[in-house]
């Protein structure tokens, strides 16, 4: 399935639905970030995705970096609140939605980094690596926000 992101663009299609979502900017021992190249629209992310009934937000991040990169985490900070209704994302599929995410830090447990159904490439990647991928400018937001290591999570 195809998924287009738009922002601030007055053609962009009405939402339809309102997902919950978690994703996380998990680290290794070395500072580098965890990114996977999506399948759907090619570009970087990090790992993520929408809350199931029976999950806590946390609990979201830590199957979505599972299921995503093979990878068990332990959540250990949060970096911010991401409610832009001007953030819409369209899949082939015809949902339409707003997303209202939640982006924890995390350390890795174990596990071991494999490609998922809905990446292309995992990897982890230096800092100073980010600008030259191909990325849609909310992940980075969430990326810069990590690395200004606030005393205190982005609101927005």
């Amino acid at each position: 399935m195809a998924r287009t992101e738009y922002y601030d663009d007055p053609n962009a299609p009405k939402p339809n639905s309102m997902v919950v979502a978690a994703s996380a900017v998990v680290t290794d021992d070395q500072g580098r970030i965890l990114l996977q190249r999506r399948r759907d629209n090619d570009l970087w992310a990090l790992p993520g995705g929408g809350m199931d009934l029976g999950d806590s937000l946390p609990g979201s991040a830590v199957r979505e970096v599972k299921e995503e990169t093979g990878l068990d985490v332990e959540i250990t900070g949060l970096v911010g609140t991401y409610t832009d209704p001007r953030h819409i994302i369209e899949y082939s599929d015809g949902e339409v939605r707003r997303q209202f995410n939640v982006c924890f830090t995390a350390r890795v447990t174990g596990g071991s980094l494999t490609v998922s159904d809905e990446s292309t490439e995992v990897r982890f990647v230096a800092p100073g690596e980010l600008d030259a991928l191909p990325m849609h400018h909310t992940q980075r937001l969430r990326l810069r926000h990590f690395a200004e290591d606030r005393d205190r999570p982005y609101l927005g």
